[in-house]
């Protein structure tokens, strides 16, 4: 077997002129750099006192695809080595030794700043009283730029400090310790060089095997250290994408330094690199589960696993050619209005990041592959979208979900029957019955961010709604332009008033969503703590609306008829049943454009009613769900094991969860329900059983 490696020792010097040149392949510094200074600071501290630090690992690699490099400034030579391990290690020295700034997990800007006092040999990050101290070098980047000029330059400080003499042993004392730090350009580097003539395929395994070494990576994590190896340009492309998602233009421009002309920037989201893979991924290779993805790229044939280079070859050409779709800025800007149409207009409003991507990537495949007209598409897609929030289309199972979605496609001719497959899935999603049910009792929650509520607001958007007891509109208000003031929910019955006057403690029924409206914040102060009985008519004789406007107010804003006068629990009953209506009908003008809402309010409700389902805390009082009871998730690969509290609470480790939704959060969990997330371990059954199979089990009991 021939050695596939050879052991090269590198100075940092070396290594540092390598990278200046080009001939020493790091990312882009784009890329965001991850260590904390303070773990720079110990790198530089055990290299000066002579510790080993670990080995590098390049590749001996000379393609024309992988001669970028990090660094200001035209390179002179063509890359010859790739780091494959290391990176953090020599991109700290690089920045360190040229005062170089670095991309932070966030995106900011930041120059790696070291201090270094001559007299104890201490480094340390940066603090004011260390800039103060006459004792510290600020920054060890002077150093290793002009030793002799830094060490003038900080025995001219000792001497200004009235505290301390400079004689000829203290002298000597930072001379040997300058010199000592300026000489860590020599410490050598032991470094494992792959040879050039390994294979592709075993550079991106070893890549691999390096980047997933006591972590846990996820299948994009995979697919981007593959591209790493098999197409940097393309990896590189992500990493800007997920950069400039964060910045508009100008501030791109800023921060770059040069004119950059638009970026993904959006109200709704902030990409990293895997998450615009995704789309990637979809639409090049209509594959939503990463991990086949993963397999696919390499040309792994399933049966014999052997890698099968045409095959390969093949799959990155599709991703390639999707990977161009999916970073086409007309495609992202004309989605976003994709959006907007469904009544989606801020962060907060989304509920599941995956149902941006996701209908994303369609959006691009009904428009290039399918080449429905825009205007069409726009429509479709934003009753799909509204459809897939609502729903919680992504959230359990996304991947298995966008793969069916995906497969749909399949055989298609024409994009007639592209916007077809979508309105039939649309339809079954969303039948009648789910709109008097199922929406209602999604409506019965505390969480202003629960989807059926966040559906509400976007439907308000749709019908174009005013903002209660004001002449501006909602969707005027709810926009990227933030005003330091603007619009609030306001409890329609007061908190104060709920505590005080009906001796209501439970948080979670004070602040049910459907006790909230959209007011202005002038109007909140004013409401203040006052039953509705007082309040209303006061602000509505103040607001001089004339009454169709104010009907009409009462309508979009779900009032119903009388309300000031219903006990709490009728009223939220009712109100309820109008929201979910106010929903209805927005998602119908999503339909028809034309369509004229009816959000008549009836004057009596009616007989039959929707079966109630009860509270979690309900289960555990009655006795359905026993404190103590073991929860787990549905899904056998996540190992959680949470707790029923006697307080009608959820423990997931540390914390004490007042819901179902809100433990499935607490485990990291991006579902629309809890209620299908966890299963409960019952003495006396055999099998686990479904929280919302328990619940219907209590309706039926009530």
């Amino acid at each position: 077997m021939s050695t596939k490696f050879g052991h090269h020792p590198w100075t940092v010097q070396e290594l540092v002129a390598g990278v200046d040149k080009g001939s020493v392949r790091l990312p882009d510094i784009q890329r965001p750099f991850v260590w904390p200074n303070a773990k720079v600071r110990d790198l530089i501290d055990s290299m000066y006192r002579g510790y080993p630090v670990g080995e590098l690992m390049f590749w001996a690699n000379k393609d024309g695809e992988h001669t970028k490099a990090i660094g200001h400034g035209a390179k002179t030579q063509d890359a010859s080595m790739q780091v494959v391990d290391g990176q953090q290690r020599l991109t700290s020295l690089y920045a360190v030794v040229k005062g170089l700034e670095v991309w932070r997990e966030d995106y900011s800007r930041e120059r790696i700043a070291l201090s270094f006092n001559p007299l104890t040999s201490r480094f340390e990050v940066p603090t004011p009283a260390f800039l103060r101290s006459a004792e510290w070098v600020p920054d060890i980047t002077a150093v290793f730029q002009d030793p002799i000029q830094a060490r003038y330059d900080y025995l001219d400080r000792l001497r200004k400090d009235d505290k301390r003499t400079v004689d000829s042993a203290l002298e000597r004392q930072v001379e040997v310790s300058m010199q000592r730090l300026a000489k860590l350009q020599d410490y050598s580097f032991q470094v494992v060089q792959i040879k050039e003539e390994v294979s592709r395929e075993t550079v991106a395994d070893i890549f691999v095997r390096i980047n997933s070494e006591g972590v846990a990576l996820s299948a994009a994590d995979f697919i981007l250290t593959w591209l790493s190896v098999f197409w940097e340009e393309g990896r590189s492309d992500l990493e800007v994408w997920a950069r400039n998602s964060r910045f508009t233009p100008s501030e791109v421009t800023q921060i770059l330094g040069e004119k950059t002309a638009w970026s993904p920037h959006n109200p709704y989201m902030s990409f990293d690199p895997g998450q615009i893979l995704r789309v990637s991924v979809a639409v090049g290779l209509r594959r939503a589960k990463l991990a086949d993805a993963y397999n696919f790229l390499r040309g792994r044939d399933p049966r014999s696993r052997e890698i099968d280079a045409s095959k390969r070859e093949a799959a990155l050409a599709d991703l390639k050619a999707g990977h161009s779709q999916a970073l086409k800025p007309l495609h992202w800007d004309e989605f976003l209005k994709v959006l907007e149409r469904a009544g989606f207009r801020s962060r907060d409003m989304i509920t599941s990041k995956n149902t941006i991507l996701y209908s994303y990537a369609l959006w691009i495949i009904g428009r290039t592959d399918f080449g429905v007209p825009v205007d069409e598409l726009r429509e479709v897609m934003a009753r799909w979208f509204f459809m897939s929030q609502i729903t919680g289309r992504y959230t359990n199972s996304p991947e298995t979900r966008m793969q069916e979605d995906l497969n749909r496609l399949d055989g298609l001719a024409s994009g007639a029957e592209f916007v077809k497959v979508l309105n039939e899935q649309i339809d079954a999603a969303v039948p009648e019955d789910w709109w008097r049910v199922t929406l209602i009792d999604g409506l019965n929650t505390s969480s202003g961010g629960a989807p059926a509520y966040v559906a509400y607001i976007a439907a308000l958007n749709i019908l174009d709604a005013d903002v209660l007891l004001a002449t501006s509109k909602v969707k005027d208000w709810i926009n990227p332009r933030r005003a330091v003031k603007g619009i609030e929910r306001h409890h329609l019955f007061p908190r104060d008033y709920l505590v005080t006057e009906l001796g209501l403690k439970d948080n979670k029924k004070i602040n049910q969503v459907a006790n909230y409206a959209l007011v202005e914040w002038s109007d909140n102060i004013t409401i203040s703590n006052q039953p509705p009985k007082n309040y209303w008519p006061q602000e509505v004789d103040d607001k001089n609306i004339e009454e169709k406007r104010r009907v009409r107010q009462e309508e979009w804003h779900a009032l119903p008829d009388g309300w000031i006068s219903l006990g709490y629990d009728e009223f939220l009953h009712q109100r309820r049943r109008l929201m979910a209506n106010v929903i209805h009908e927005g998602f119908k003008r999503l339909t028809d454009p034309n369509y004229e809402p009816d959000l008549t309010r009836p004057d009596v409700a009616p007989t039959v009613e929707v079966l109630a389902l009860p509270t979690f805390e309900h289960l555990v009082t009655s006795g359905v769900i026993p404190v103590g009871t073991l929860l787990t998730p549905v899904d056998p690969d996540r190992p959680t094991i949470a707790e029923v509290t006697e307080d009608g609470y959820i423990k997931v480790g540390e914390h004490l969860c007042e819901t179902v939704d809100r433990a499935a959060k607490e485990d990291q969990a991006d579902v629309e329900s809890g209620w299908n997330y966890w299963q409960a371990h019952l003495d006396g059954r055999d099998e686990p059983v479904v929280l919302a199979d328990l619940r219907q089990q209590g309706a039926a009991h009530q």
